[in-house]
């Protein structure tokens, strides 16, 4: 099958961790030797996200007294895929050194007039307590919000709407290349009125830039990779259960939470709606990485299709 494998950012960096690189390295081997035997059978793509490190250059630049200007969020993007692109590629290489990888830098098309540029509600970055995201807020001009107990600094997060090298991995994918791209949701770009390409101030939801791109791809399955092994209704209370296999209608009616497992769930239902009707046998899922095989053909995770 053709898979798309979503990241989570916890597959990177767990919330409270240092983000030393070593860190980082290390949790990115770890995923790689969890993901790697599903590139035995399968057609990969890996795509990840990039919140805190995107994060981490956006203060770099905005503390180096040299720029006139911090970097743009275009800019600090691209930086990012690059970089977490050659930790996957080094990591998952070294589990399979007879196969060929690559990773792609990727361009996300958005809409120049999307509401989300008057409202950003996208999270980057390190948390802290609310009293030092104000500070930081006053001296950079950054918006801040409350993300659970903590603080982090957000962003204007646009809808994908193309990924401008579809074709490029589609074809790398059919010389049974192991595909990185898509990193942080892509670089966020606009088409001008000349028709050029133009970098934007947005980071993309990685989630719903993986759907988009699995559909394009005409993909068997999207995985969404998180820290829970499945979607929960009632998440924290005492009548919390799992939800294993159900409709994008079903989980719609859920209303989870916008920061945490709703975007998740919008990726893996828009994916599911749109490609059933040309593939009826496309399914999404959403669990952990320790059991991605089983997310494959839904024993485990929440295993979402169209007839449920």
């Amino acid at each position: 099958m053709r898979i798309v494998v979503a990241l989570g950012g916890n597959a990177l960096l767990q919330r409270g961790q240092v983000p030393d690189a070593a860190a980082q390295v290390a949790n990115i081997r770890r995923a790689m030797q969890a993901l790697a035997p599903l590139t035995d059978d399968h057609q990969v793509v890996i795509t990840h996200g990039n919140g805190p490190q995107v994060g981490i250059l956006a203060m770099e630049s905005a503390d180096d007294a040299r720029l006139s200007q911090p970097y743009p969020f275009d800019a600090l993007g691209a930086m990012t895929q690059g970089l977490i692109g050659y930790w996957i590629l080094q990591a998952i290489g070294n589990e399979r050194p007879y196969r060929q990888f690559a990773a792609v830098l990727n361009q996300t098309l958005v809409d120049a007039d999307d509401p989300a540029f008057a409202d950003p509600t996208k999270f980057v970055g390190e948390v802290y307590d609310a009293a030092t995201a104000r500070e930081l807020a006053d001296r950079h001009g950054w918006q801040v919000r409350a993300d659970g107990q903590h603080w982090r600094r957000v962003v204007p997060s646009p809808r994908p709407r193309e990924i401008i090298e579809t074709r490029l991995i589609d074809h790398l994918l059919d010389e049974s290349v192991i595909v990185v791209c898509a990193g942080g949701g892509g670089v966020p770009v606009v088409r001008t009125d000349s028709g050029d390409l133009q970098g934007v101030e947005a980071v993309i939801d990685k989630d719903l830039s993986a759907a988009l791109l699995a559909h394009r791809l005409g993909a068997d399955r999207l995985l969404v990779l998180t820290d829970v092994p499945a979607v929960m209704e009632g998440y924290g209370t005492d009548r919390q259960r799992e939800i294993r296999r159900t409709t994008p209608e079903e989980l719609r009616a859920l209303h989870l939470p916008a920061g945490s497992m709703g975007p998740k769930v919008e990726a893996v239902c828009r994916f599911v709606e749109v490609a059933a009707s040309a593939r009826p046998r496309v399914a999404a899922a959403i669990g952990s990485l320790d059991e991605v095989a089983a997310l494959v053909d839904g024993s485990a995770g929440t295993f979402v299709t169209a007839e449920g």
